[in-house]
């Protein structure tokens, strides 16, 4: 509890909002204090096709209402989760225009990076239906803030191809602050490459890690040393009934300076041509062809490490994939059906950031239609009037 009055509160948080909004909208929200208030009608939008993703810039616009005593009027235009192509208004907000004119900046920072994160999360997971997903972009966001809305992004793209596709979708995320978007109450994971060489082998990092959490299912990293194959057998040998009850995964990280375990340009086309025959002739650029048969983690990597687990005995041990799994290596992993039970991502977060801005015009002044020249399209729809 403080002892700050509601009033203090209030000019606290009102402070905070112009000292990170843009510096036009505060003086326009000056000159409206002078000249006197109208009620105004936002139209928002973004310039490429994206999933609607919404809740957390309508819960804070909610928040700002209360605290503000005033009634903004939002209006979705489509469901969480839904399709919406470039330039279709994403939602209307109206309300005083003294008291939405400072808030423009905040929330359209809290709606376009998540829907664009949002729709590469559903074509990852279009692409690699049969696939799960582990979203591990925490460590790349800008903070905490970021990390929440990639979270929420990640979690509606992947119902939305859930329902769209039967996708598997993202089935979790790495840390136990946003873990409830996926129906979690922690992070998922298990280890990561410090503890590989922390213990000094790979096998005593997994014998660690099982001795730490013992009704924990095992995932171990193998690419620390160069030895994909041999250490991901040698830990399926120490554990030999977990990875006959498929409670051992081995997962691949093999950076991009080299191929993975017993690999080279020729034996990688050949992998491709035992599983996958004739599928390489598809493709055609430099970076299609190294996600196919290239250094790290490539699909001929995961062809192989598959022959090689199955050949010793454990087919019940799982593959999981990370390094660079953008929503296009996605696209390349799902054509060539590589056998990938679970990828471990942070690349859906916006890879072209131009393209995540959201932005608004106001349509309407004291219900009076008006907007931006060559905005029209902007405007209600008989639809969507109420």
């Amino acid at each position: 509890m403080t002892n700050e009055s509601p009033a203090t509160g209030r000019e606290a948080v009102d402070c905070a909002i112009a000292d990170h909004t843009d510096q036009y909208f505060n003086k326009t929200k000056q000159i409206i204090g002078q000249f006197g208030d109208k009620i105004v009608t936002y139209a928002v939008f973004m310039r490429r096709p994206v999933i609607f993703c919404p809740r957390i810039m309508i819960d804070w616009l909610n928040e700002m209402s209360v605290l503000r005593e005033k009634s903004f009027k939002v209006e979705p235009c489509f469901e969480e989760g839904e399709w919406v192509g470039a330039g279709e208004p994403l939602v209307y907000i109206t309300g005083s225009f003294y008291d939405l004119v400072d808030l423009e900046t905040l929330y359209l920072q809290k709606l376009g990076s998540a829907c664009v994160a949002a729709y590469n999360a559903y074509s990852m997971c279009w692409h690699m239906p049969t696939t799960r997903f582990l979203a591990m972009d925490a460590r790349h966001c800008a903070g905490a803030e970021m990390a929440d809305m990639m979270a929420y992004a990640a979690s509606v793209g992947s119902r939305a191809a859930q329902k769209d596709h039967g996708a598997q979708g993202f089935i979790g995320n790495a840390n136990n602050a946003t873990a409830h978007y996926f129906g979690n109450e922690k992070g998922l994971g298990t280890m990561p490459h410090a503890l590989i060489g922390y213990a000094g082998s790979t096998v005593r990092a997994a014998e660690m890690f099982h001795e730490s959490f013992p009704a924990d299912p095992l995932t171990v990293l193998v690419d620390y040393y160069g030895r994909e194959v041999t250490d991901a057998i040698d830990c399926c040998r120490r554990f030999p009934e977990m990875a006959a009850e498929g409670r051992v995964s081995v997962r691949l990280d093999t950076h991009g300076g080299r191929f993975i375990e017993g690999l080279d340009p020729a034996s990688s086309y050949a992998v491709l041509e035992r599983h996958v025959p004739r599928g390489i002739r598809q493709y055609r650029s430099e970076q299609e062809l190294k996600w196919l048969v290239g250094t790290g983690v490539s699909a001929a990597g995961i062809y192989w490490i598959r022959e090689k687990l199955d050949e010793a005995g454990f087919e019940n041990v799982k593959i999981v994939a990370s390094s660079g799994f953008s929503r296009e290596k996605c696209r390349i992993m799902g054509n060539i059906k590589a056998p990938i039970d679970m990828v471990g991502t942070g690349s859906f977060l916006p890879e072209i950031w131009h393209e995540s801005y959201a932005t608004a015009d106001i349509i309407a002044y004291d219900n009076v239609a008006g907007v931006k020249l060559g905005r029209e399209f902007l405007l209600k729809k008989e639809k969507r009037l109420p």
